[in-house]
């Protein structure tokens, strides 16, 4: 790997985005089906938060935008920051692959629940709550990830095995990358702060007062 100005494209990089990708689609579908192995106590309770949820999204003058933008922001940061530092760590790579299974358990966990507790008109609230941000997220978290593993590349390959290369340069581009994505994580936490509500509060109309229960 040769110290030029980082290339993330698909074509240069594609084993790494398909296996990335592979990963995180592996986590949602254990996520998805995760939410069978629920007991009864934690199905009746996913399902009343889901009820207190909806409740306050049918409630305009009980939201925050400003405080929720805040609290995705930051754990976006986090995230975000994390698989930056474990690029930097090189060892710390296979925690960025399992960040990226987890992230993709998440979104599979969150959709199998909203599905399973409204049926079809959970389907409705997945693409009005879940599926526009994430459409940023996971490829934001996926270019980071793809930085972080060309990094530690670089740092094992120049410079642990052939001792040359510098380490500046690929270190600001590796910054570079996480701060851009950075920002596009924002506009994600901007769309889940003040869309996203919106959209929800207009289907609150075709979705009930309360999730139905989970059957016995």
């Amino acid at each position: 790997m040769s110290v030029r100005p980082w290339s993330l494209s698909a074509r240069d990089n594609l084993n790494l985005y398909v296996f990335i990708g592979v990963l995180m689609l592996t986590g949602a579908v254990f996520g998805a089906l995760l939410v069978n192995a629920l007991t009864f106590e934690q199905q009746q309770g996913l399902a009343d938060e889901l009820n207190a949820y909806l409740a306050k999204v049918g409630d305009p003058l009980s939201l925050q935008a400003g405080a929720a933008f805040w609290d995705r922001f930051g754990l976006y940061f986090k995230w975000l920051g994390l698989i930056w530092l474990l690029g930097l760590s090189v060892i710390g790579l296979p925690l960025v692959l399992a960040l990226d299974f987890m992230k993709g358990m998440l979104i599979g966990f969150t959709v199998g629940s909203i599905v399973r507790q409204l049926e079809w008109k959970g389907v409705a609230v997945s693409l009005a709550a879940i599926a526009p941000q994430n459409a940023i997220v996971v490829p934001a978290l996926m270019i980071a990830s793809v930085s972080a593993s060309r990094f530690a590349y670089y740092i094992v390959r120049e410079r642990l095995f052939r001792k040359k290369g510098k380490l500046f340069p690929p270190f600001l581009q590796h910054t570079a990358v996480a701060l851009i994505m950075l920002l596009l994580l924002g506009c994600a936490a901007l769309y889940e702060a003040y869309l996203s509500p919106m959209l929800l509060e207009r289907l609150t109309a075709i979705v009930p007062s309360g999730a139905e229960s989970v059957p016995r």
